[in-house]
């Protein structure tokens, strides 16, 4: 008889166990805002799907009377950018500082304390400093996130580069190879689907960054909106909202999983699939 630790579930049974929780907690749901209307039909707390199918037609297919936006569209158009390029630059920063700091060590020795002070700073403590110095535009959003997960990227790909084989670098240096030819030819190649993976498991912080700064200062965005609405109690709107900046999360990840697969197979093969 196997041991519980050494079975594997099948594709549709994998899927099937997915999916228990969120057809659990979609029941739950259910219930619960079934009690609560049954007792107040104008309770707020908990709306009924129809009510969250009204809120979205109204915020994704009608226009606003105020400003002519179709509100939803305008307001993720706003997010992504956002985030894209706060994340994008702390990719592109974590990338050479992380192999930067991982291959030269007085380069190490200097910097990486600095930049292990600076990942214990929480960076909503930032925030009210970032306003001051940025001022309430896009730039210290996008600075919020990129002082939230630079340095978590700098120091996960610095530790990755300090994990490649000795034996590779020995190889190199036999052949004439430059610390430049070094970083370029043979360390680089190989963090690259180490990056990807670090920008994933930074996505669920950089949400909550955006999502935070939107909230105190902005004029669009998902964070804005869930925040402005909720002095009315609009939950109608706020869950969908929810709901699908964690359908952006996700897709976003999972399109981060597929290049990394398309462009770095070896990798994935080496480490059985990659991550979850």
């Amino acid at each position: 008889m196997k041991r519980l630790i050494n079975r594997q579930p099948g594709p549709m049974l994998r899927l099937s166990l997915g999916m228990l929780p969120f057809l659990l907690l979609l029941a739950l749901y259910l219930a619960a805002s079934h009690t609560r209307l049954a007792e107040n039909p104008n309770d707020k707390l908990l709306p009924s799907f129809a009510s969250f199918g009204e809120a979205v037609q109204r915020m994704a297919l009608e226009p606003s009377q105020r400003s002519g936006d179709y509100l939803l569209w305008a307001d993720t158009g706003a997010s992504l950018k956002r985030l894209a390029l706060g994340v994008g630059i702390s990719a592109l920063a974590g990338l050479v500082f992380g192999v930067l700091l991982g291959s030269i060590p007085y380069l190490r020795a200097n910097l990486a304390p600095f930049v292990a002070a600076l990942s214990m700073i929480p960076p909503m403590a930032m925030l009210p400093i970032l306003f001051i110095v940025f001022g309430l535009g896009e730039v210290s959003k996008i600075v919020l996130i990129v002082i939230g997960i630079t340095p978590f990227i700098i120091r996960d790909l610095q530790q990755r580069v300090r994990e490649l084989p000795a034996e590779q670098i020995i190889k190199a240096q036999t052949l004439s190879s430059s610390s430049w030819q070094l970083m370029l030819r043979v360390i680089l190649p190989q963090v690259l689907p180490r990056l990807l993976d670090a920008v994933r498991l930074s996505l669920g912080s950089a949400w909550l960054f955006l999502i935070a700064a939107e909230a105190i200062a902005a004029t669009e965005g998902l964070g804005y909106r869930i925040f402005l609405l909720r002095r009315y109690l609009a939950m109608d709107v706020i869950l969908p909202y929810v709901a699908w900046i964690t359908l952006l999360a996700y897709l976003t990840d999972l399109a981060l999983r597929l290049i990394s697969r398309r462009a770095f197979p070896w990798f994935h093969a080496q480490t059985g699939g990659g991550g979850a």
